[in-house]
């Protein structure tokens, strides 16, 4: 179904100012609706002859819709938008006329102009239509809730007609509680509580206030109630706003543990200030359980780096225990021990500083490259580039994952570009194996190949990345001397390889594929499903 903005653009000559106006008064109909227990239509002209196009709709939720179908799409003209045409024509509220039939549901009709004011204050001019169809259906004889409801609901109506309602929506604000069953008061114009449905009752008794609201000072009473003094003396200069005709913010009062959300409108019908329409809601339990999320998340990313201090140490202890090995081999091990804790590390340290249980990749793996550069033993200088993003992965995830990266990468700079008499090849060691012996006349044939082989170009490794249909493909490249051809990635004995093996498939549930590149060089390419099971 096509939009609100794309049914005025496509159909109407309106401008962006007057599209922008009908958004934020559809972003605060339910309201009307709900009090006038009603259905709003929101009709726009799109042509000289008197047609109109429903752009919007919306169903109350405290009575029976008049409409089992949705009416956004629909085009009307001749007899049917009389009603429509002189509210849009003559700029005034429409409510004569008999009920009308809906298949089996009567109705009754209204029409009200949609004003947008210009940006002095003046007139300005009518945009649209609402159309307030009442389901009558379920007509009796109205309580005084609903007497107080269907009141508040003409003052407003007055109000979209005159240009003043809906009121400007403050920053930060996205959304619409409270709403008319949470809770409604009405003021007169001085302040004075005339009406107090029973949710707003029940609200403010959590407060600890037991009497009865009606003829109450709100103003004063809430800045009574506050524990706070100085928030008590916010929300009752917020309520004395809306008697001004002034539209405040929302804002929450506290007191005795309660919680309620409170939010103030004014009552201006004909631009006369005659009171203010006042919403609440006990929003108690849903402090609570952000209460209790603030603290879980907190603790999990306690957690978080006490893990990232636990690996950085044990890294800094082996760091210390390779020092003092004399054995080349197995200070390398160690060395690389250093290098895959603190890949883990930087994981757990990005969790720490994050607000839940995943990490922005494209950091955490731009610095595992950069420390491979730095850490690697190459003859030439090697360059890491990053293509494309890998955006925000779950921990469970960008754990392994970080892992699989740090020993591609340092075997795509180690092999990849490895010093002259050795081999290349991700996670497979550098010319014969132990025990193996070279003849001389193989070496002097190796000899002669590297003494007249053209100089290397510019050494570089690139990651490569992109989604496609929930799976993350990521390829390591390198413009290396590539694969030997002998090379058999599922019989290699190297730890790295094994490592990069056992968590692509397992714990990242993924796939792993070595080969050389067409054009030199070598490229393992990693498939990681992104719907975790």
């Amino acid at each position: 179904m096509s939009t609100l903005r794309d049914l005025v653009e496509e159909h109407t000559t309106l401008q962006p100012v007057d599209v922008d106006h009908l958004h934020r008064l559809a972003g605060e109909w339910q309201l009307l609706s709900d009090l006038s227990f009603a259905d709003l239509l929101l009709w726009v002209p799109v042509d000289d002859h008197g047609a109109f196009l429903c752009v919007a709709q919306v169903r109350p939720t405290t009575a029976p819709t008049a409409y089992q179908d949705d009416q956004v799409g629909r085009t009307v003209d001749g007899p049917e938008v009389a009603h429509l045409t002189i509210a849009y024509r003559q700029g005034r509220i429409w409510r004569e006329g008999d009920p009308v039939w809906y298949g089996n549901t009567p109705a009754r009709h209204e029409a009200m102009p949609v004003r947008l004011r210009g940006a002095d204050g003046e007139t300005g001019r009518i945009i649209a239509v609402i159309g307030r169809d009442t389901n009558l259906s379920t007509a009796r004889t109205p309580s005084q809730l609903e007497l107080n409801y269907l009141t508040t609901a003409d003052d407003l109506a007055q109000m979209v007609a005159d240009g003043t309602f809906p009121p400007v929506r403050h920053p930060g604000e996205t959304t619409s509680a409270p709403r008319v069953g949470d809770g409604l008061i009405r003021l007169d114009a001085g302040g004075k509580t005339t009406y107090a449905s029973p949710n707003a009752q029940s609200a403010f008794r959590r407060l600890g206030f037991a009497a009865h609201l009606v003829g109450e000072d709100l103003a004063a009473l809430a800045h009574r109630l506050a524990d706070d003094p100085l928030e008590g003396t916010d929300a009752a200069n917020r309520i004395l706003a809306a008697l001004r005709g002034e539209a405040p913010a929302r804002k929450e009062i506290e007191a005795r543990g309660a919680t309620m959300l409170t939010r103030a409108l004014p009552l201006m019908p004909a631009g006369v200030p005659i009171g203010a329409l006042v919403l609440v809601r006990d929003i108690t339990e849903v402090r609570r359980r952000d209460r209790a999320l603030i603290t879980k998340d907190a603790t999990i990313r306690e957690i978080h780096h006490r893990v990232k201090n636990n690996l950085q140490t044990v890294a800094a202890l082996l760091r210390l225990q390779a020092r003092r090995v004399e054995l080349p081999a197995a200070r390398a091990a160690l060395e690389e021990s250093v290098r895959r804790v603190a890949s883990i590390a930087l994981v757990h340290e990005t969790l720490a500083m994050s607000g839940d249980e995943s990490v922005e990749f494209d950091g955490i793996v731009d610095r595992v490259a950069s420390a491979a550069t730095e850490v690697a033993a190459t003859e030439v200088p090697v360059a890491m580039r990053r293509e494309g993003s890998f955006g925000v992965l779950p921990a469970e995830i960008a754990t392994s994952l970080v892992m699989v990266l740090n020993e591609l990468l340092l075997n795509a700079v180690e092999h990849g570009f490895a010093p002259a008499g050795e081999t290349a090849g991700p996670g497979v060691a550098a010319g014969p194996s132990a025990g193996d012996t070279v003849d001389a006349a193989t070496a002097a044939a190796r000899a002669a190949a590297e003494s007249t082989a053209e100089p290397l170009a510019t050494a570089e490794v690139v990651v490569a990345v992109y989604r496609f249909r929930k799976q993350l493909h990521v390829t390591v490249a390198d413009n290396g001397q590539g694969l030997p051809a002998d090379f058999d990635a599922d019989a290699g004995s190297r730890l790295g390889l094994q490592i990069v093996r056992a968590l692509a498939t397992g714990e990242l549930r993924g796939t792993i594929e070595l080969r050389n590149r067409a054009g030199g060089g070598t490229e393992a390419v990693l498939v990681v499903p992104l719907a975790r099971r």
